[in-house]
């Protein structure tokens, strides 16, 4: 009898375990509340202009490609992305700025402008870095569900390269002295939701892997990738419910049987969990099958930052400003200090510009810009009273707008929307409002994380940043792969599908070999 699998939520990671597990034989059935797929990967379109909700950045598209290979897709037809050359503007509030571009003679050239000294030491860190994620990426690509697996003979060899007690910044320190530099290579930080001061210095892949394959856009945004997955699904022979959330997940003792909706009662042998779990685990497992992740230790859990949004539509085009643009305070640690520890808003906060129309027209209606403004804030933890704070604050940033070459705005809006902590936390069941899940500090991290194959119960297993490896499109799919994995194995079958090499169109990648660069300087 083919096995059941129902898949909690419709975001990336829920979408790719039901890809993968359709491609091996299972009867599998999504369940979504919304009445569209891509949970926070989605698009939404407000009077004629289109707009990501969440991820607008698409990096490292080998997992992905990976996916939509087992299921005998084909990512680049599927889904036409463009990869963006310069990848993005930064603009320091201490002075200077940097376009940051895959090619690497020039952006030795751009640090070069900056400091000399430090852009000796690009090359450096791109092969410094190949090696960490070569030795590293069977680690990612693995569950981990306990001690023993931190402490396997292979993984202790990787201390000295990871250097855990070290920060992002100060693994930077390494390569580069001045401190707009080191900013440039490690605000992606903010895909997990922390600070470079805090975050472990392992996360200087994150910027390695702009680097060395890319920045994409995927035509239509983010929300194109999992409108694809879901068409592809249902191909496949998935059953998407939409506009049904799920209630409960049903247990015959430890044992997951299936879920109850709105709707109806769904039976299963087997249930992923793609909402985001800090939340979802409170109203979904019962109480006593958590005594490790009761509702207390989530609450004491360290939770990721939150964001301020400004969706615009405009009146006219910014052509001569960059897809995406970074505003990094002049008080940068002073920013995170407000965002992390007072939970208060900055006087001069941190913003990015998404200006996607200059790459993408079918964005916005003609001669008109979509606009995506981001500000990184404090979760929601009563220290920002959004319907008291939240005019002022979006005044200021449209302020930082006009500070980055805009203008100003305000006349030019023909239509927008807000998004706090209080509407992520509200529309998307985000705990606190974070929109990154828990943090991933060294204490939540591998096996200190909730667990791809969940442990406390039998047959639920977890897909999304709230598991390992973590948050950020690329690792939520690899999440997917791990816990579709398990599941299977403890279904006593097979996987359709084999990871070895990848589906990646390598000539995507950027033709450089840096042990010859380094022996020419």
């Amino acid at each position: 009898m083919q096995k059941r699998v129902v898949v909690v939520g419709s975001g990336p990671g829920g979408l790719a375990s039901a890809m993968l597990l359709a491609a091996s034989g299972v009867d599998v059935t999504v369940v979504e509340k919304r009445d569209h797929v891509g949970g926070r990967t989605s698009t939404f379109e407000q009077d004629g202009f289109k707009f990501d909700y969440g991820p607008t950045f698409f990096l490292y598209p080998r997992v992905l490609s990976e996916i939509f290979a087992a299921a005998g897709y084909s990512l680049d037809r599927e889904v036409p992305m463009i990869r963006l050359d310069p990848q993005y503007r930064l603009v320091f509030g201490t002075g200077g700025e940097l376009l940051a571009t895959g090619d690497h003679a020039r952006m030795e050239a751009a640090i070069a402008r900056l400091c000399p000294q430090d852009a000796k030491n690009f090359l450096v860190f791109m092969r410094d870095n190949r090696d960490k994620l070569q030795k590293f990426l069977p680690f990612l690509e693995s569950p981990f569900e306990s001690w023993r697996d931190l402490a396997k003979p292979e993984m202790l060899k990787l201390l000295p390269i990871l250097a855990p007690w070290r920060s992002l910044d100060d693994e930077l320190k390494k390569y580069f002295s001045d401190e707009r530099i080191r900013l440039g290579f490690s605000f992606q930080s903010k895909y997990l939701g922390m600070s470079p001061f805090r975050c472990p210095g392992l996360f200087s892949i994150l910027s390695f892997l702009e680097y060395e394959y890319g920045v994409f856009h995927p035509v239509g945004g983010c929300g194109a990738v999992t409108r694809a997955m879901a068409r592809i699904c249902e191909e496949m022979g998935v059953t998407i419910l939409r506009n049904e959330g799920v209630e409960e997940i049903c247990f015959n003792g430890r044992k997951a049987t299936g879920v109850r909706t709105s709707e109806r009662h769904i039976e299963a042998d087997s249930v992923v969990m793609n909402a985001e779990f800090a939340e979802a685990a409170r109203t979904m497992i019962p109480k006593h099958l958590r005594s490790r992740w009761s509702d207390s230790s989530i609450q004491n859990k360290d939770h990721s930052c939150s964001t301020f949004m400004l969706y615009l539509g405009i009146d006219g085009r910014y052509d001569d400003v960059s897809h995406h643009t970074i505003y990094l305070a002049k008080d940068y640690k002073g920013n995170l200090h407000d965002i992390e520890k007072t939970h208060s808003l900055s006087a001069d906060p941190s913003i990015y510009v998404q200006n996607a129309s200059v790459s993408d027209d079918t964005l916005a209606p003609k001669g008109m810009s979509s606009l995506y403004v981001l500000a990184p804030v404090t979760h929601a933890c009563g220290g920002v009273d959004w319907k008291r704070d939240g005019p002022a604050f979006r005044e200021r940033v449209l302020d930082q707008m006009g500070g980055i070459g805009m203008g100003d705005v305000r006349s030019r809006i023909r239509t927008e929307r807000i998004f706090t902590p209080a509407n992520w936390a509200a529309e998307f069941a985000l705990h606190k409002g974070s929109t990154f899940s828990m943090a991933h500090s060294l204490k939540q991290m591998l096996h200190l994380r909730p667990h791809n194959r969940f442990e406390e119960t039998e047959g639920v297993y977890l897909a999304g940043g709230g598991t390992h490896p973590g948050s950020g499109l690329p690792v939520i799919f690899e999440s997917a792969r791990i816990s579709s994995k398990l599941l299977l194995e403890d279904l006593g079958m097979k996987a359709a599908w084999n990871f070895n090499g990848s589906a990646f169109d390598q000539s995507q990648l950027q033709d450089h070999d840096l042990d010859r660069d380094l022996a020419v300087q």
